[in-house]
């Protein structure tokens, strides 16, 4: 079972979607806006990838928090605002087979379906 989590307005989401269909990969798509988000999903989302890189820090959204929540950032409040702003989170977090993948590049997806 492979999922697909972020926003279907994302371009790198869009790019991630081609990849799966034109290599005939099926998934599951869950949008944050349309299916939301919980603190269980971003809680194993942190737990299962690096909690500091699942913050998407070149989006509008983080640059709009103040300089002391940026600096102040731990996990946990971390997790409270990626739950709060969904759109924070680094886009696409990929689910496949209980592996946990951040980000999307061709090659890297080369690797993770042994598409050579």
């Amino acid at each position: 079972m492979i999922t697909l989590f972020g926003i279907s307005n994302c371009d790198t989401i869009k790019k991630a979607k081609k990849y799966l269909a034109d290599n005939n990969i099926e998934f599951t798509f869950h949008d944050y806006r349309k299916n939301g988000v919980n603190e269980k999903m971003v809680s194993t989302f942190a737990d299962q990838l690096d909690w500091e890189q699942l913050v998407n820090k070149r989006g509008t959204t983080y640059r709009a928090l103040t300089d002391e929540q940026k600096q102040s950032l731990t996990k946990e409040s971390a997790i409270s605002l990626l739950v709060e702003q969904p759109a924070m989170i680094k886009r696409p977090v990929l689910v496949n087979n209980g592996n946990y993948h951040l980000g999307f590049k061709a090659t890297q997806y080369d690797e993770i379906f042994n598409n050579d």
